[in-house]
Parts: C-alpha cells; sequence; structure tokens
C-alpha cells in the first residue's frame, strides 16, 4: 500500500484542483471531486456513492460504508455550491460524481480513475497524492487552523487522537522541534 500525503497550505488545494481539469482537457469532475472530498473529509468509497438523493437540505446524509454508520454532514459554501453547479449541468444524473462514457453511462466514476487522475497530479507537484489525501488535507487544515486533534479524530470517525496524528503527518520530528520553540 502507498503512503499517501496531506497537502500542507490552501494555495497547493487550490493549483491541485486547476491541475486535474487542466489534465481532464477542462472537465471538472476529478477537481470536483478533490474539492468535495477536501470539504467533506468523506472516504473515497462513501464519496463515490453519494447520490443527490443524499443532500438534505444543508446536509449530506449517508451511511458510512467502512462503519456502518448514517452520518449527517452540515455542508458549507462550497460544497453547497459545487452540488447546485453538478445538479443543474447533469440533471439526469444520479450520482453527484457520474460517468457520462458509453461503457459506465448511469455509474459513479470509479475509484481507479480518481486514483489515476490524483497521482499524475501528484506526479506533476512531486507530492504522493491518493484518494485519501482529501481527508487528510481536510484533517491538516484542520490542525493548522487550531482545531484540537480531539474534534479533528471526531471529525474523520477515528478511534483515537494518536491514530489521527499520524494520518495527517504530524511526525516525531515536528513535536521533537516543540522543544526548541518553547524555551523558559
Amino acid at each position: 500500500m502507498n503512503i499517501v500525503e496531506a497537502v500542507k497550505t490552501s494555495g497547493e488545494a487550490e493549483i491541485i484542483s486547476r491541475k486535474l481539469t487542466l489534465n481532464a482537457k477542462g472537465n471538472t469532475l476529478y477537481a470536483d471531486i478533490w474539492r468535495f472530498g477536501v470539504n467533506t473529509a468523506l472516504r473515497i468509497s462513501d464519496l463515490l456513492t453519494l447520490t443527490f438523493e443524499n443532500v438534505q437540505g444543508n446536509e449530506l446524509v449517508i451511511k458510512e460504508g467502512k462503519t456502518g454508520k448514517t452520518r449527517s454532514i452540515d455542508l458549507n459554501v462550497s460544497a453547497k455550491a459545487l452540488i447546485e453547479r453538478r445538479r443543474l449541468a447533469h440533471p439526469e444524473h444520479t450520482y453527484l460524481f457520474q460517468v457520462d462514457s458509453n461503457r459506465a453511462k448511469g455509474k459513479a466514476v470509479s475509484r481507479v480513475a480518481v486514483a489515476n487522475a490524483f497521482k499524475a497530479v501528484g506526479d506533476e507537484m512531486n507530492i504522493q497524492l491518493g484518494t485519501h489525501s482529501m481527508r487528510k488535507t481536510r484533517g491538516w487544515m484542520m490542525h493548522s487552523g487550531g482545531e484540537s486533534i480531539e474534534q479533528i479524530c471526531k471529525m474523520l470517525n477515528h478511534s483515537s487522537p494518536a491514530i489521527t496524528m499520524a494520518y495527517i503527518g504530524i511526525t516525531q520530528a515536528q513535536t521533537a522541534s516543540t522543544y526548541h520553540k518553547y524555551v523558559f
């Protein structure tokens, strides 16, 4: 299993979104998946099964595939705008992230296709980018913004803060550096 990274700045996250659109010759599907994934921190398996019916007002209501738990996510402005734009552009689609190719008509985009698109952009930017990078990026951005590890742990639905710290990439070197940063 390859290790993938969190993107550490909002500027880098935006560049990834633009490159995903450019690499897809203007198709925003992969960029939309990236943006929505960072905004909701959903696992890729849950993200790709989302239907427009999962959107209930300002919330996204899903049953997580990994945990089996029903979860409501309060949609932020960016996520709501993305859903509305996709709904208007594709009124005949069932899935939020549906493909239009003849071979896969009426189906959600595949995890492999998303992974390949993300990897290509990651290679361009020298980042280990994969389908988990969206969740990791959300966690890292929250951590950088001052949210507690416990809050991030709860949002990511992890069983312990230690798992969350490793998941978002808080390294032993970063922890060790705090001994030199806070001297009394």
